[in-house]
């Protein structure tokens, strides 16, 4: 469940302008990794956040960048990892589904429609740079391990596919 609509706005426009380090067209609220977020006493704000798949690298450097945005507007951070309930590419905003499409990257789909596109049994992950659905997966793994490699067989691109996690 997301609980970033019951963030107070000045700590949720923070957040807001703090980008997820491997997709930098992204914040780390439209990615759904802000859990919550609670103003304290003297400045301080506790924020937790869950990665998109454990062990994930990135966790590390948001960390250490919402700490910073907040310092930068006088605020002293503490940064929780949650790692239940397990992060799913539900909780990404149609908003954050849209910039990876517009960036290079193919957006999440429904799981039933993942699982057939990564086994290579339907063509349905449209390429982010021509919208055609005639692409092959290339490789599980792409850039990141929450990503896919695909290539579009019209316009010949290779793209990543973000991977539906539920």
């Amino acid at each position: 469940m997301n609980t970033t609509q019951d963030i107070d706005p000045k700590i949720y426009s923070i957040l807001k302008d703090v980008s997820d380090p491997e997709i930098p067209v992204l914040s780390i609220v439209d990615m759904g990794v802000v859990r919550s977020a609670k103003l304290l006493e003297n400045n301080r704000v506790k924020v937790e956040i869950t990665p998109t798949y454990s062990g994930c690298p990135a966790m590390d450097v948001i960390g250490d960048d919402v700490k910073k945005a907040f310092q930068d507007k006088g605020y002293q951070a503490e940064v929780k990892l949650i790692l239940s309930p397990a992060w799913t590419t539900d909780w990404m905003t149609d908003e954050a589904k849209q910039a990876l499409k517009e960036y290079g990257i193919a957006p999440p789909m429904d799981a039933t429609s993942d699982k057939e596109a990564l086994l290579g049994n339907k063509k349905i992950i449209e390429c982010p740079q021509c919208g055609s659905t005639n692409t092959k997966l290339v490789s599980q793994f792409a850039s990141t391990a929450c990503k896919a490699m695909f290539k579009c067989e019209d316009c010949k691109e290779p793209f990543d596919y973000f991977k539906c996690l539920i």
